[in-house]
């Protein structure tokens, strides 16, 4: 398989293979177990900050804990502690840049820009994943002096990796557009006869297929590019999960950012696949492969989202996810339709189950603030989980405010082994 036949599976994988401190086993060696939980309380917008160790309640698996520690967290600073027994929070930073792009978006400069500006800190650790490769860049390319000369290199980076890594997956969409034009016209209907509104325009192009190619091979040649395409979008849940215990076994504040680009997927305007049907229904070899493909484009597709939360959930890093919007192209013969919720149902998962936040839209920059101020400023709460035992099982967490009418997000749960 080449890179880019997998793309999706290395960016979830490419982390694995960056200069990270290797994962340490965890050994429960007392019957005592402290449960870190990572809790951002919002009032609107704004986040409070004004919460004691009383105004918190836990339950695990439905049952009251005791809590016996609340830190608030700025940054890197612990501004206020309360505790029946000390702790020793990890504030360090590890900050995770996912981009799943197919093309370069001007937005992504604002929203980098402010994020090195003005987040970044010596000391923090960064790692960026493009469709391409993973980079790691060391804490002290962060200083005032270097912020620019960092910036402009990642910049750099993600146009040229974006470009490169993604040429394949451009190269079968317009191939499967192209094609699309000259069935279109074997059946016997006119571009203006499609739901595209821009179709003239494309059709006086002309398309790069021979005309005189036979029905079968169109049809055949349209079916594996539509197979080649799924290919490269598809994710191994299997793979995902190791990412997640990867994750598990690094220290400090681990804060995942993915940045997923809105798809469209290039299918066979429905009228004409009608038109094949109609023109040859004497022809059952055709009629079987146009009814495979209104059945390919109906099916969907398998997700273990609960494998998914859980494995993140029990992570200890926190995901943001940031869903790129932007308006479907205009396409001759094709229906391009929207093509990312198998790919953004598993990111969104990742998010809610790690309390981390999610935003679909157009302004980056402010997408990218608002995920940045919840990753700088939540509480830190500690416990015992009453019997503890290290059984392998999932167990749930719940954090409810006393009498207050607060938005909340936390880690949804932690695997006890």
């Amino acid at each position: 398989m080449t890179r880019t036949a997998i793309r999706i599976c290395l960016l979830l994988l490419a982390i694995l293979a960056a200069a990270l401190l290797p994962a340490q086993d965890i050994q429960h060696e007392r019957t005592a177990v402290n449960i870190e939980i990572p809790v951002r309380v919002f009032k609107g917008e704004a986040f409070v900050d004004d919460l004691t160790i009383a105004d918190f309640e836990v339950l695990e698996d439905g049952r009251p804990q005791s809590l016996e520690a609340v830190y608030l967290v700025r940054k890197t600073v612990i501004e206020r502690r309360e505790e029946t027994a000390p702790f020793a929070p990890d504030t360090d930073r590890h900050f995770y840049l996912f981009f799943e792009m197919t093309e370069y978006d001007p937005r992504i400069r604002k929203a980098l820009g402010f994020f090195v500006d003005e987040v970044l800190l010596p000391g923090d650790e960064l790692t960026i994943v493009t469709p391409m490769k993973t980079y790691r860049m060391k804490s002290e390319a962060f200083s005032d002096a270097g912020r620019a000369r960092v910036f402009e290199q990642i910049l750099g980076i993600l146009r040229r990796d974006i470009l490169i890594g993604s040429t394949e997956y451009r190269d079968v969409v317009d191939d499967l557009k192209s094609l699309a034009l000259t069935m279109t016209g074997a059946v016997g209907l006119s571009a203006t006869n499609t739901q595209s509104p821009m179709a003239g325009d494309m059709f006086a192009a002309g398309s790069v297929f021979d005309v005189s190619t036979s029905v079968e091979e169109q049809l055949q040649t349209y079916s594996v590019l539509l197979g080649r395409l799924e290919a490269m979008r598809q994710v191994d849940h299997i793979q995902v999960k190791a990412l997640a215990d990867r994750l598990r076994g690094q220290s400090g504040r681990k804060e995942i950012f993915l940045f997923y680009q809105r798809e469209f997927i290039p299918k066979l305007d429905p009228m004409v696949l009608t038109a094949y049907q109609s023109v040859y229904n004497d022809r059952p070899d055709i009629v079987q492969t146009v009814t495979g493909l209104f059945e390919f484009f109906r099916r969907e597709t398998p997700l273990d989202v609960e494998t998914v939360r859980r494995a993140y959930a029990d992570s200890g890093a926190a995901v943001h996810f940031l869903f790129l919007t932007r308006p479907a192209p205009k396409v001759p013969g094709v229906a391009m339709e929207e093509q990312s919720e198998d790919i953004f149902a598993p990111f969104r998962e990742m998010s809610r189950a790690t309390g981390g936040t999610m935003a679909s839209t157009s302004n980056l920059e402010a997408a990218m603030r608002s995920a940045v101020a919840a990753a700088e400023n939540y509480y830190l709460l500690y416990y015992t989980p009453q019997a503890y035992r290290a059984d392998g099982k999932f167990h749930a967490l719940e954090v409810r405010l006393k009498d207050r009418g607060y938005r909340l997000s936390h880690r949804m749960g932690y695997i006890a082994d």
